[in-house]
Order: structure tokens, then sequence, then C-alpha cells
């Protein structure tokens, strides 16, 4: 007979890994939370916090659908800093103008509310985009964002407030984890072990500790992006997720849904910044400041130091031109700079193995996890658990 004092295990206290937690709780579940720093430092609190569903396809487009109605019913009870600002895809070009109407003529299908916005319409609700730019916009109003190094900590802290039978452990490495005869079992660096009925992995690539040779064999890759920070800008006007022309010509809802996509040329200005995975997005911080970037460099997630952790000043300076080019403020007052590295694989959404009935990988969701880890956690929970 199974005794184990849990019933669900989770390694990794990212999005990810929070959400299989949240909403195994939801169902009844007597959880811990395992997270191997003293607090997340990952790809949750290294990226810009926009959620949204709009860039998204398939079954992933369902998930960041069902993470906004997620994100707002917490947020209803306690402030994890969510706001609801909507996000623009701002098109530069008549190509690009070419992809917003198909990706608007697609979602007209679905029913999925936007709008056009014409030039004036873009300058009188982001003021701070410069004229020359702003040819036309898709909107999408019911979109939200949230402060990505604020979220987590908020997330946890409305967890252990509200689920009695809640436990999350920081600084708690994970170096084996296996089944036993009844259940299965993780043990931590400081030799303290742990049962549960079901084990996951939510860990990134740091899933390797675990199962090196399932990792080795995985085929995914890492992703490294450079994000900025400007000091804060007086009177600034950029609220909710700003997407602009590159952002237009890489989505997969773009690609997926929009005739033109694979037609359109790439205008000369673009080429190096193509190269180097470059497109411009915009979030305004409570303060005013401006998170800018990103880029995208890529390695075998087994080659992983390949990449370095030094920042690449070049291509900051690529999108600080580009930037200057679509904003009419300062952005070369740069307060920060930092790199994320990010899991994800070239052919699939996510990795999932199912090491037995109990240990189980969900893992390497790339870029979708802060719009899509809240929906797809919640299928992932039901089905381990046969809800």
């Amino acid at each position: 007979m199974n005794n184990a004092p849990y019933d669900l295990i989770v390694i990794g206290g990212g999005i990810l890994g929070t959400f299989h937690a949240y909403h195994a709780l939801k169902a009844g579940k007597k959880v811990l939370q395992l997270e191997k720093d003293n607090f997340p430092v990952g790809a949750t609190v290294r990226n810009f916090g926009q959620v949204i569903p709009s860039g998204m396809t398939g079954e992933w487009f369902n998930y960041g659908l069902r993470s906004v109605e997620i994100y707002q019913e917490i947020q209803r009870e306690f402030d994890i800093s969510v706001r609801k600002n909507g996000s623009v895809y701002i098109a530069s070009d008549p190509d690009e103008q070419t992809l917003i109407h198909e990706l608007k003529a697609y979602y007209d299908t679905l029913g999925y509310s936007q709008s056009l916005l014409n030039p004036q319409q873009i300058l009188n609700k982001y003021s701070s985009i410069q004229e020359s730019y702003a040819k036309e916009a898709l909107f999408f109003d019911q979109e939200i964002s949230v402060e990505p190094n604020l979220m987590i900590h908020r997330l946890h802290e409305y967890m252990k407030t509200k689920f009695e039978h809640f436990t999350l452990l920081y600084d708690s490495p994970v170096i084996d984890c296996y089944s036993a005869s009844n259940d299965a079992e993780v043990r931590l660096t400081n030799g303290d072990k742990f049962k549960a009925t079901k084990i996951v992995l939510c860990n990134g690539y740091e899933f390797k500790l675990l199962f090196k040779d399932l990792f080795k064999a995985s085929g995914q890759v890492i992703s490294k992006l450079q994000m900025m920070r400007t000091a804060p800008v007086k009177n600034i006007a950029l609220a909710g997720n700003i997407l602009t022309g590159l952002t237009i010509r890489r989505y997969e809802s773009f690609e997926e849904y929009c005739p033109s996509f694979k037609t359109i040329p790439l205008p000369a200005h673009y080429e190096e910044l193509k190269a180097y995975g470059i497109h411009l997005l915009f979030k305004t911080a409570p303060d005013g400041s401006v998170i800018i970037g990103d880029s995208h460099e890529y390695a075998s997630a087994t080659n992983f130091d390949d990449l370095g952790f030094n920042l690449n000043s070049h291509i900051n300076e690529l999108m600080l031109a580009e930037a200057s080019r679509i904003v009419n403020f300062d952005v070369s007052n740069i307060a920060a700079t930092w790199a994320g590295f990010y899991p994800q694989h070239p052919d699939k959404h996510i990795l999932e193995y199912d090491i037995d009935n109990r240990i189980h990988i969900r893992t390497c969701i790339g870029g979708k996890g802060m719009t899509a880890s809240a929906g797809y956690a919640e299928a992932s929970i039901k089905e381990l658990f046969n809800i």
C-alpha cells in the first residue's frame, strides 16, 4: 500500500513547475515543490512577462487563452502583477501590413477579438512610437502582461497562503530521482529524502543532472536571448505588449496562418538583425523604465557552454539602432543588460517523457512559458492524475 506523504513532488520552482503544483493543489493533492536555488533565477524571471496567445498556434493558442483566464482568476484574489493593457503588432511597411490583415482574417474566423489601428490611432494610443514607423497595427485588447521579476514570487506567496497542503522548499537541489516499490522518491544534496505517488520534473535543461542519457538524446537546444532595460522615461506611452515589424516576420502564428508569410521579401536593413534572431519588443515597467529586446543565438543543449555568458555588445547596438527607428525617446540611457537562456526543441513544442507511471518529465517549453504554462500545466495534471 502506498503511504507516501505527498501526492506530487514538483522539481523546479519556475513557472511551468509552479503551475503544475498549483493545479494539483486545486485538485486536492498534497504537493511538495523543490527549487534548487534560493529563488527562481532562470527563464521565468529573464523575460518580458508578455502573455500573448495571439502569437501561438494550435493547442498552444488554447493553452494561452486558458492561461490568461487563470492569471486573472488569481489576480482577483491576490496581486501577482497582472496588467490587462493588451498586445499590439505594429507594421512598418506594406508587407507587414499584409501579414497583420491576414492574421486578423484568421482570428475573425475564431471569434478572437482584435482591431486594426490606423497611423493616427497608433500615435494616439502609443505616442512614444515614431510617426515614420507606424503604418498600421493589429491590437488584441484582452491580452495581459506580468512583471517577471515579481510574478513568480507573488504566485508562490499566494499558494502558500491559500493551500494548506503545499510545501515549497528553496535551496533544495535534487541529486537523485527514482521509483521505489510503491512510490517515487527524491534525494537532496543534504541527504533528505521525500516520497510521493508521482514526481514531475519541470526544471528546464537541468534535468540532465538526473537523466543524463535521456537529456543527451533529447535533441533540445538552448537559446540565448539578450535584453536591456532603460532608465525610467518621463511621460512614456507604451502600455502593454509592444511587438514590431520583425516580430510580425517571426512569430509562429503569422507563419502558420498568413498565406503571404513565405513569399514576402526581407528588407536589406533587416538582414543582419535576422542573422542574430533579433526582433524588437518593448514592455514598460511600473517605474517607467522600458525593457527592450531581444536576440536569439542557439547551441545544442549538450554544448550549452559554447554560448558563453558574456553579452555581445554588437547585438545590443543593433537592437538599440532598430529601437531608435521605432520609438521617439532616447533608448541609449540603459540601466541594465542581461541574457536569458531558454531550452527549446527544433521540432517539438515541449518535451514530455514518462520514465514510468510515477516519474514524468515536462520541460523545454521554450519562449512559450509565460504565455502557455498555466493552461498547459492544467491539462498535464489532469492527464497525470486521470482527473
